[in-house]
């Protein structure tokens, strides 16, 4: 399999005619060089990447006669290994602004982020790339953010109207990932994530933190794994791991900045006084999170005690791709009280809520809808088209009391 068309191309070159520098960030192998090469082939653009050990010490010893070295417009790669570069590319730009000048790749990190919104403040556009979605796996075209609005609903279901749909797609999907090198096929999924993780903490990890031992964080990072999609708790994953809560504290952080878990926060008001205040914890691969928790299979992960946790996580960072590959953070959260009732994600939108229950069935049924009574509590926003998103293979009505609710297929997202 070649090159996967990848959504936010569109997004980058859109950025690169508004700004001087465009940066791609995100995990370790989520495909950031081969899109930022793709999308500015054909403007003859040079390229240097600071894996090269030689380069990286050039930049490092003096950046500004670096760039005099090395004139826009220009595709740096990696440039998390040199943060300092910013300034001088900030001066740069000043001396002759105008757009597209620079091209810019770097693994999520805290730091990364923080100097190029600090020195590129109004310069700098800035996409961050997650491993593949659904629907560029499936080689759709259709990119836009999903948002579960009536006529978005009949716009997805026009576009599948011979569906072919199977349980078994899905869970092979979640069980595979989206890390472009698993889903071209050119190494197991097994292999791939073993040499992934010890990448990820040689390379980053190391260089972040002082990690006295590597199996602790491994073991660290699985226990995470074995929480996605539940409310995030520090005292619980410090205990299991035989840390402080200060360490499990620093260590999340280090997660979420470098592109591997999101934490979803909970929509309140101040008016609604009931509302749990913490936020839940997803994996955004599932492949990744399928290695770290030691599912075998996809059948196997489908029937175990976790199915639906991953099949949650799945949707999760699914519709959080589908905003991502816009330019744009996802406006999602979610909504439990104190009586523990639950909607698995809200999303806003012009001042409208769209509440959506995520469930692993493929025969949804009135009991699925049963919580959406709750958005009565909610105040001053209107709210939208309540969905139920699970394996049904095409839209269903159902109806619990007097709330009506849509339940339709994974695939829409």
């Amino acid at each position: 399999m070649d090159f996967i068309n990848r959504h936010a191309k569109k997004t980058i070159e859109r950025m690169a005619n508004s700004y001087p520098a465009v940066l791609v960030t995100g995990a370790r192998q989520t495909g950031k060089t081969t899109l930022l090469q793709k999308s500015i082939e054909s403007k003859n653009i040079q390229y240097l990447t600071f894996d090269d050990p030689m380069e990286e010490a050039s930049a490092k010893s003096d950046p500004k006669s670096f760039l005099e070295f090395h004139p826009y417009p220009y595709m740096f790669d990696e440039i998390q290994y040199i943060p300092d570069l910013f300034r001088y590319l900030k001066i740069q730009i000043d001396k002759n602004r105008h757009n597209g000048m620079y091209f810019l790749t770097g693994s999520q990190q805290f730091k990364l982020m923080e100097t190029a919104s600090e020195s590129l403040s109004g310069r700098i556009g800035i996409v961050e790339l997650y491993p593949l979605s659904a629907r560029e796996i499936r080689g759709e075209e259709f990119s836009e953010n999903f948002i579960p609005s009536k006529d978005f609903i009949l716009s997805r279901n026009s576009n599948f109207t011979q569906n072919d749909f199977s349980v078994e797609k899905t869970w092979k999907a979640i069980f595979t990932g989206g890390y472009p090198e698993v889903v071209k096929g050119n190494v197991l999924p097994k292999d791939f994530y073993a040499n992934y993780l010890k990448t990820y903490i040689e390379r980053d990890i190391k260089k972040l933190i002082q990690v006295a031992d590597e199996m602790q964080f491994l073991q660290f990072i699985s226990v995470v794994a074995s929480r996605t999609s539940q409310l995030l708790n520090y005292s619980d994953i410090s205990k299991d791991c035989g840390i402080s809560e200060v360490t499990a504290k620093k260590w999340i952080s280090l997660l979420v900045s470098s592109g591997l878990v999101y934490l979803l926060q909970p929509y309140s008001t101040n008016i609604e006084k009931r509302v749990v205040k913490t936020p839940k914890l997803y994996f955004m691969d599932t492949g990744l999170a399928a290695f770290l928790t030691r599912w075998t299979n996809p059948d196997v992960m489908r029937t175990g005690a976790m199915a639906g946790a991953f099949f949650e996580t799945y949707v999760v960072s699914e519709i959080i791709k589908s905003f991502a590959n816009n330019g744009e953070e996802a406006p999602i959260y979610f909504y439990r009280d104190k009586d523990k009732y639950e909607i698995d994600l809200l999303i806003e939108q012009n001042n409208t809520l769209y509440p959506i229950k995520i469930k692993k069935t493929a025969s949804p049924t009135s009991d699925d809808a049963k919580n959406f009574f709750i958005t009565n509590r909610i105040k001053n926003v209107n709210i939208g088209q309540c969905c139920v998103i699970c394996n049904c293979s095409q839209v269903l009505n159902i109806k619990n009391k007097d709330i009506s609710a849509l339940a339709i297929p994974v695939e829409f997202i």
